[in-house]
This record gives structure tokens, sequence and C-alpha cells, in this order.
């Protein structure tokens, strides 16, 4: 009788993980058709549609390179804006992660900087941009401020992701020892993460610049304030312009930026 169930038990478990499969295979797929369904994508409007956005593509080139001065004036505005708000919400995001991490603080202060985390995520950036345009008016102030304030909602999660990973063996090792709270975040965990969290940190300098320019429409400065107003005035040559511009700085920046987190993590 024992034999014969030690041979059933491997069918049974193998049929088990084989029925949960289907079962995810269809709920995904009824998910993407129910999704499908509520977007309500009129193929035929698409495919009669085809002629406008061709002109539309159309009037974009060729690029209007007399403003060229005027693109890279403000690219830098837009670098410059993402550099000090990574570098504020990065500097705000410690604490937050710190408080936030399930190996470091006790479950009513986690629930409480985890509910901060939220809060920030919730909000568009594009409505920080307008609270912080009402605060400073046009230009970069604001979308430096709102670009520091959207940070925190992202670094800090990434950062307490890190921290939570971090080998427990040396924090139990710091707690035996009765290392105070900040003692054991200052020597047990960050010479852990501090690689891994440069390179989040670097990674969202670089969505930032593109994030910048997204603010633009608000008028929170930076290459999105041109380029937005050159699309407002149908002046497509010029919008094009500016995209090629943003486009040739993201991707320097974006190789850079891989080459520095590649060698964080190999250290």
């Amino acid at each position: 009788m024992m034999k014969f169930i030690d041979r059933i038990r491997p069918h049974t478990s193998s049929y088990n993980i084989w029925a949960i499969r289907v079962l995810v295979i269809v709920g995904l797929g009824w998910a993407y058709i129910w999704s499908l369904r509520g977007l309500k994508v009129d193929l035929k409007l698409l495919q009669t549609s085809l002629p406008y956005m061709t002109d539309f593509l159309s009037r974009l080139w060729p690029p209007d390179l007399s403003i060229l001065d005027v693109a890279i004036n403000a690219l830098i505005e837009t670098v410059q804006m993402s550099l000090w708000g990574t570098t504020i919400g990065a500097i705000l995001s410690i604490p937050i992660a710190l408080l936030s991490a399930r190996n470091l603080s006790p479950l009513w202060l986690r629930w409480l900087a985890n509910f901060l985390q939220n809060a920030v995520r919730s909000v568009p950036s594009i409505i920080l941009g307008l609270f912080f345009v009402a605060a400073t008016g046009l230009g970069a102030p604001a979308g430096t401020l709102a670009l520091g304030i959207y940070t925190i909602g992202y670094l800090a999660k990434f950062y307490q992701e890190a921290i939570e990973s971090v080998d427990k063996r040396s924090l139990e090792a710091l707690k035996v020892g009765r290392a105070s709270w900040w003692q054991i975040a200052q020597y047990g965990v960050m010479p852990q993460v501090l690689p891994l969290c440069l390179g989040y940190t670097l990674y969202m300098f670089e969505y930032n610049i593109r994030a910048a320019s997204v603010l633009g429409v608000v008028g929170a400065g930076g290459i999105g304030f041109e380029l937005v107003s050159y699309i407002r005035g149908f002046e497509y040559n010029k919008a094009t312009t500016m995209m090629i511009v943003l486009l040739a700085v993201v991707t320097a920046i974006d190789t850079l930026s891989s080459q520095l987190r590649n060698k964080f993590k190999s250290e």
C-alpha cells in the first residue's frame, strides 16, 4: 500500500503544477481580452487615420537648425534641473528608506514610511509641476523641486529593497554588540548597499532628464517648455530640432550611466 501511495504522489504533484499553469495562462488571457474590450480600440478608425499621421510626421521634417543654440541652452537647463532634482530626492530618500526597511524599523514606523512613499508615487509629476509653478512661478526652480519630490517616491523604494537584501549576519552581530539603530544603519547597512544605491541614483538621473521635458508642459522650464511652445505654435520643424538634441543627450547619458552602473555592480 505504501509503495502504491509513493508512486501516486509524484503524478499528483505534477498534475497540480500543470493545472496551476493552465489556470494562470487562462487567467492572463482573460485579463488581456477584458482590457482590450475596455479600451474600445477601433481598428477601422486607425486605418482611416493613417493619412493624418503621415501628414503630421511630414511636418516634422526637416529640422530647423537655426534654433540649435536655443535647444542647447534649454537642454543645459534640463540637465541642471535633473541633477539638482535627483540629488535632492536622493538625500531625502535615504532616511525614508531606512525607516521603511523591514530589517531595521518596527511595524508602525514602516507603515508610516511606506505610506509616505506611496503617497508621493501616486501624485503625477505634472501635478507636482503645477504645484511648484504656483509656488515659485514659471521656470526651472519649479521643475527642479517637482523632480526632487517625484524622485523620492521611487528612489526611497529602490533603496528600501536594497537595504532589506543585506546580509542579516552582519546586522545581528552589531545588535549583539549593542550597537544603536543609527550605528547599525551606518556600519552594517550603508557599506553593503552603497554601490547598488549609486546605480539606482544614476538611473533616476537619466530618467529625470526625460521627465523634465514632460514638466515643460506646465511651464516648469527646461527643454520641454521650448518644445511645447513650438508645438503649440505649429512650428514643428523647430520642435524636431529640440527632440533630436534631447535624443542625442539622453542616449549619451544612458550609455555613460550604464557603464557606471555595471562598474558599481562589479565592485
